[in-house]
């Protein structure tokens, strides 16, 4: 009996001493609750942060003009990652949010395009538009729901992990950006409605009518007195030193203006430019999302509560001007300038309002962009222009010959091809003959680089290159029969501005730094796809991944 009760004794003993050992692995009990361990606990508030188009040589090209609290924080006092890529096909804004906060392609999340050709219904589809929602808060704009994303975000699995307790939220200027991260059970997302409108608005998805914090933001005025400023260069223009002369033939113009030239008189052009659309081509359109962040956190009291809050933000001007002038514009360098200002505003709010200890955020992009293929061409770089009406043309050609009807391809776009299915039963014809005959055609025409069926991407395994982000791209239910990718710096726009979209390095390589609690200073130039962020954040809040999930954490962000 006594060594019976030494042996209980020591027992007692050695199981409290494994349970002081793995603190970092065990529940802390008290009384009547049990209460995650201190290296456990869930920050207050959970932050993404998306900047549209943005490179990620951009943090390095623009260093010097930054302030010490803006992007230099971040990669000072974050974790840096700086080889991330995207790893899929197309590199759109939709696919690039959703697949950011799903942690996986398109593959499995179904969200192929920011707009796409439904075999099904016979007609273009946009991402987010759904007829069974109202707008609220406007007159159009808000027929909109996450509904064609077919797996959860990082989101949704938070309020799933605190069933349904604490708040998730989506904002943005684009619909897409906000709505898609916030997933399938947010208690809100809203963008910006241009036009005549002026206004943060939301879907009967989330609710009935705006809260009033939203409506008195909108009643503020300050999309019109942003609108009512100058845009000129925020330091003297001679110091732009990265970017080429202010007035060059790569850079696109607003309507009314003459040349693409500092100083913008907003006012003045706002009346050709569709009003408060021109907001959103402006970095005072970041700054109005700044200011709705804000709102945000202080309407709905975002990281006061006993739950994590999730806030979804996401940049877009960036993008729109991009767009319009160009990667080496002193517009965009002046963007840049001013974005990373509305960093530093947004951390200092959070310092100020949740506590520096109390959130956790990341910050990345979408997509990047290349360079102006004109410009490329005027310094002997290949690249080039994709006319879709001249390719719609050879195709109309190429069945012809081979089958004797102009009738078989049913649409082209995003560089896919529908056959029209009916046509090819009609005239006795295999649809994977027709696909792989088709291929083997446009793999002829000037800047078609690669071309394979979709046959071939649901029977072959590709390991890496461009036919890897284009399989990662490709989904059995939506895309077309056959894709293709154009050679390299060749896009589908204007001789002025530029896009993205490619697998192509300039258009996949994007910045990533996590940030705040519990998130060690360091860098990394180890390869990650971008599909690692949400497990990287379900790791981190200890809850279940995405339901599509195929990455894997950062485990040196975690470590």
């Amino acid at each position: 009996m006594k060594r019976l009760l030494v042996f209980l004794f020591l027992s007692i003993i050695f199981s409290q001493c494994i349970a002081v050992k793995s603190k970092k692995t065990t529940f802390v009990t008290t009384e009547n609750t049990i209460e995650l361990s201190d290296d456990f606990k869930r920050p207050k508030l959970m932050i993404g942060i998306v900047v549209d188009q943005m490179r990620y040589d951009y943090l390095i090209k623009f260093y010097n003009k930054y302030g010490n609290n803006g992007f230099k924080r971040l990669m000072s006092n974050g974790y840096n990652l700086e080889n991330v890529h995207y790893n899929y096909i197309p590199t759109y804004t939709a696919v690039g949010h959703a697949s950011i906060y799903t942690g996986t392609t398109p593959t499995n999340h179904g969200i192929i395009s920011n707009d796409w050709y439904d075999k099904y219904e016979k007609r273009s589809v946009y991402c987010v538009d759904d007829i069974r929602y109202e707008t609220v808060g406007a007159k159009t704009g808000g027929k909109k729901s996450p509904q064609k994303m077919l797996t959860t975000t990082i989101l949704d699995q938070l309020r799933l992990a605190q069933n349904m307790k604490g708040k998730s939220i989506g904002i943005s200027i684009k619909d897409r950006s906000a709505i898609l991260p916030a997933g399938h059970t947010a208690n809100a997302a809203y963008w910006f409605e241009g036009g005549n409108e002026g206004k943060f608005i939301s879907s009967t998805f989330y609710m009935n009518e705006l809260p009033n914090w939203v409506t008195n933001f909108n009643n503020s005025g300050k999309a019109n007195d942003y609108l009512n400023k100058t845009w000129d260069t925020y330091f003297d223009i001679n110091t732009y030193t990265e970017s080429l002369t202010d007035n060059n033939k790569f850079e696109g113009l607003f309507n009314g203006k003459e040349t693409p030239t500092f100083p913008y008189n907003l006012a003045e052009l706002r009346k050709e430019n569709n009003n408060y659309s021109l907001l959103k081509a402006i970095p005072f359109g970041n700054s109005i999302v700044t200011d709705f962040a804000e709102a945000t956190i202080l309407g709905e009291n975002l990281g006061k509560g006993d739950f994590t809050d999730f806030l979804a933000i996401s940049y877009s001007s960036t993008d729109y001007i991009g767009h319009q002038f160009g990667v080496n514009a002193i517009e965009l360098e002046d963007t840049y300038i001013r974005m990373d200002k509305e960093i530093e505003r947004l951390l200092l709010f959070l310092d100020n309002q949740i506590g520096s200890n109390n959130y956790t955020l990341f910050l990345t992009a979408d997509h990047a962009v290349v360079e102006v293929p004109a410009y490329l061409n005027s310094l002997k770089i290949p690249g080039g222009y994709f006319n879709n009406s001249e390719f719609k043309e050879t195709l109309d050609k190429i069945t012809i010959e081979n089958f004797n009807s102009n009738e078989i391809i049913e649409n082209v776009s995003n560089y896919q091809i529908y056959l029209n299915k009916e046509k090819l039963k009609e005239l006795k014809l295999n649809v994977h003959n027709v696909s792989q005959i088709i291929a083997d055609e446009i793999i002829n025409i000037d800047n078609v680089y690669k071309s394979i069926t979709a046959l071939s991407l649901q029977s072959s395994n590709f390991n890496f290159g461009i036919l890897k982000t284009l399989q990662n791209g490709y989904n059995q239910k939506f895309s077309g029969d056959i894709l293709f990718v154009p050679n390299p710096s060749t896009i589908s726009h204007n001789k002025t501005g530029t896009s993205h979209g490619s697998g192509y390095s300039y258009d996949t390589h994007v910045p990533l730094i996590f940030y705040g609690n519990r998130i060690k200073k360091g860098q990394s130039d180890k390869y990650y796809p971008i599909i690692d962020i949400a497990p990287t954040i379900t790791s981190f809040l200890k809850i279940t991944q995405a339901s599509g999930n195929t990455g894997k954490p950062i485990i040196e962000v975690l470590k």
